[in-house]
């Protein structure tokens, strides 16, 4: 078996069949689809029952919830391909995915990783109710360094996660925008998926590991923002309500309220430093940069109604006297308080989040919006 694309889902019944359709309906014979049903109560159950009888289809029940993670390992573990695919319900696989990547796979004698890029969605209530859906043409903006086919340099899988310890994503740190080989997963220490964020600790440890990346700009995926998926609890102030959501604890001492994406990076970066020792010697993460990127978000929270003055100030007094300084220093940033100023100027919230996206009327859902690219290509770009 050559892919294994594993779907795991918590009660994402209203997106899931798009999903499961668009993985489907591919034109090629030599993969599987892992579903992990994480002991669902919405109509999930029945969707993935009426896919039971497909020769391509592996379904696993789980009795219990679990975490976002242990439910991604339930997945992993049923999948049999000598590489993988993660997929969340609320994603779309573009036509001839595997077609394609069989191409780039062979002209690059079979590489560990394969890194892309892909289009975003955001469908409509999925940022603070917003009745209109949005997309993007590029769900990640690569540096000029990664804008054509190559394999990278040891060089440029250092650089890339010496920057994530500087708060410097050069990378999206999605997994469905990265095609991993089972020989890479297994020789993560740990388990290929760890918490809190599993995504993000696995292709950092890959990029350190030294496994063979390869990149292209090409787009094979659709990532999607739905109103149960992660990304519409923290564009809409909702941080708690998504962790509890996905069952992860990202707690460190030192950890300030926000974003937990920043807090989830930084403890999936510490435990980056705990087990490469000997790789990333000499490397710290930047705290003065977790804690402005903190404060840039409460503002913007402030910005579009969801944070009081109260509790504004509240965290303010939560800063010690180091972070203070590390805060200070920002005032010689002219960049750093230009990119806030144009932030908090957008009077849209949706765009505020990613300031590249677009939006489009008309479209209700992932497949519409698939349909909508067939026929719109190059307004797309």
């Amino acid at each position: 078996m050559r892919y294994s694309v594993l779907l795991p889902t918590r009660n994402g019944g209203q997106f899931l069949r798009n999903c499961i359709e668009s993985i489907l309906s591919q034109n090629y014979d030599d993969f599987e689809l892992v579903v992990s049903d994480n002991a669902n109560t919405d109509e999930t159950p029945g969707i993935v029952a009426g896919y039971r009888d497909h020769p391509r289809v592996r379904a696993v029940r789980l009795d219990q919830p679990v975490s976002v993670t242990d439910n991604w390992n339930a997945a992993y573990a049923e999948s049999s391909g000598d590489y993988i695919l993660m997929m969340g319900d609320d994603d779309y696989l573009l036509p001839d995915y595997f077609t394609r990547m069989d191409a780039l796979l062979e002209r690059h004698a079979f590489p560990d990783c394969v890194l892309y890029n892909g289009y975003s969605f955001v469908a409509p209530g999925s940022v603070s109710d917003d009745p209109r859906s949005y997309y993007s043409p590029q769900h990640f903006a690569f540096g000029p360094d990664l804008q054509a086919e190559k394999e990278l340099s040891r060089a440029d899988q250092i650089l890339i996660v010496h920057d994530m310890f500087r708060w410097v994503p050069r990378i999206p740190l999605n997994m469905q925008t990265t095609l991993v080989a089972r020989k890479a997963a297994e020789r993560i220490e740990g388990g290929f998926f760890q918490p809190p964020f599993p995504d993000h600790y696995a292709l950092n440890a890959m990029l350190v590991m030294g496994c063979r990346w390869l990149f292209s700009p090409e787009r094979f995926v659709v990532v999607g923002v739905s109103p149960k998926s992660f990304g519409h609890y923290v564009c809409s102030g909702k941080q708690e309500s998504g962790l509890k959501y996905l069952g992860i604890d990202q707690q460190f001492p030192g950890e300030l309220p926000g974003s937990p994406l920043f807090s989830g990076k930084y403890v999936w970066l510490q435990r980056l430093l705990e087990r490469f020792p000997k790789e990333l010697a000499g490397e710290k993460i930047d705290r003065p940069g977790y804690v402005r990127r903190q404060v840039y978000n409460w503002l913007l929270q402030k910005r579009f109604g969801r944070l009081g003055w109260g509790e504004l100030l509240r965290r303010f007094g939560l800063l010690s006297a180091s972070d203070w300084a590390g805060l200070g220093m920002t005032a010689f940033d002219k960049a750093s308080w230009s990119k806030l100023t144009a932030t908090l100027s957008r009077a849209n919230s949706a765009q505020a989040q990613w300031n590249r996206l677009r939006p489009l009327d008309g479209v209700q859902d992932i497949a519409g919006f698939a349909a909508w690219l067939q026929h719109n290509s190059e307004v797309a770009q």
